[in-house]
């Protein structure tokens, strides 16, 4: 009976840090370039029951069958699908749209991603073109970030009125070239996590390279767009859904054997 407790409760937690995990995706709906994350469940080893005393399966036991020992959540992974573009008006606001990219050993294709430096000057990497332009004139990420140039160093426009083409070159008031913006190629997006702030730090032990001038690679930025954030809120709203129900289960499938252990510990108890 205890067995069955820890299945339960091991259900509802799973269902719990599912659930906060499609909260947070729907409370970024509306963040540009944010990718939603999405669940793995896997499930404890079984365990084999056997009835001791019984001579029916080799010597002393027979066996009864497999106890299933809970879920658990293992990992959360961000999907990396293209969002939609959305027409701002902003000069600042930069989209990244990715037609062609490389295809790596495991069939997964490449994700391009705009480089940045975070205040630890580490470069980082993120889809949200969202920018700004700082007090020194430097193109920023919303959360204060340096947008990284093709020369390694951020890019300085002086001010918001700059043009970007589509190969990324940033032009000045009177077309002077001010720098390129820097495109990354991301080999393994799985490898991608998240820091917050829209940054996501590559761990994989894949050579990232650029997209300037990369044969293999088809890009174009968009100026006065952003990229949306991929959520599907009618997917998102469904899974909700569907993890208060399981959680809902296990809690009265829990409750019903606190309520079994009460009379065996109570009434049985009492009786003899």
């Amino acid at each position: 009976m205890l067995r069955g407790l820890y299945t339960a409760g091991a259900g509802m937690i799973a269902q719990q840090r599912k659930q906060e995990m499609l909260t947070n995706n729907m409370s970024n709906i509306e963040t540009p370039g944010y990718k939603a994350d999405q669940a793995s469940m896997r499930k404890f080893p079984n365990m084999l029951i056997q009835a001791l005393g019984t001579q029916q399966n080799g010597p002393g036991s027979s066996v009864v069958g497999e106890l299933t020992t809970g879920v658990y959540l293992q990992e959360q992974t961000p999907n990396f699908r293209q969002g939609d573009m959305q027409e701002t008006g902003n000069n600042t606001d930069i989209a990244l749209l990715q037609a062609l990219v490389p295809v790596n050993e495991a069939g997964e294709e490449a994700m391009l991603a705009y480089e940045v430096q975070n205040e630890a000057g580490e470069v980082r990497y993120s889809r949200n073109g969202n920018f700004a332009v700082d007090a020194q004139g430097f193109l920023t990420t919303p959360a204060g970030y340096y947008v990284q140039g093709t020369d390694g160093e951020p890019i300085n426009t002086g001010n918001e009125n700059f043009r970007v083409d589509e190969a990324g070159n940033v032009l000045g008031a009177e077309d002077e070239l001010l720098g390129q913006i820097n495109i990354a190629v991301i080999p393994d997006p799985v490898q991608l996590v998240k820091e917050g702030q829209g940054l996501l730090n590559y761990e994989g032990e894949e050579e990232i390279v650029t997209a300037v001038n990369n044969a293999e690679v088809t890009y174009q930025l968009q100026q006065g767009f952003v990229e949306r954030s991929n959520v599907d809120a009618q997917q998102t709203m469904t899974e909700m859904m569907n993890a208060m129900r399981t959680f809902e289960a296990n809690q009265k499938m829990l409750q019903a054997y606190d309520q079994s252990l009460e009379r065996a510990v109570n009434d049985i108890g009492r009786i003899s």
